[in-house]
């Protein structure tokens, strides 16, 4: 049976926290135009927008920065006139997100990076509360109940 869950080197990540994370992520970064969370597999978990969309996307990004070196990269950052996308892998999740212009490299990724390492930590639900009564959610620490 398929309950939307994905399995990393720790648990579980249901749809619904990764949907959370996003929402998180989106609180966290005034200058985030959208964003996706995916498995190791390519599945999108969560996204702002067309699933389909971010997955091809996310693969053709991480495909193209691949072949520059013979190891995958963990982190690309591709910096436009229209904007900025940045694209990165840890613990067996990845997480995509498009910017306005000049958003802070260095602070993006510390957001992308702790919210993939609390997504794959043991109790994300615990870590992303889903969204209640159309209110963001507030993020929890993962010894909270």
């Amino acid at each position: 049976m398929d309950d939307g869950a994905t399995k990393t080197g720790s648990g579980a990540i249901s749809g619904e926290a990764a949907e959370g994370a996003l929402a998180y992520l989106a609180e966290l970064s005034p200058d985030l135009r959208g964003a996706a969370i995916l498995d190791a597999d390519g599945v999108v978990l969560a996204a702002s927008g067309h699933p389909d969309r971010w997955r091809e996307d996310a693969a053709a990004l991480f495909g193209a920065a691949d072949r520059a070196d013979e190891e995958p990269v963990e982190q690309v950052h591709v910096g436009t006139e229209q904007g900025e996308v940045f694209a990165l892998r840890h613990a067996g999740l990845a997480a995509v997100a498009v910017t306005e212009r000049f958003a802070l490299a260095s602070l993006t990724f510390f957001d992308l990076r702790a919210m993939l390492r609390d997504l794959a930590g043991e109790t994300p639900l615990r870590t992303f509360a889903p969204q209640e009564g159309g209110q963001s959610p507030q993020r929890r620490s993962g010894g909270e109940g």
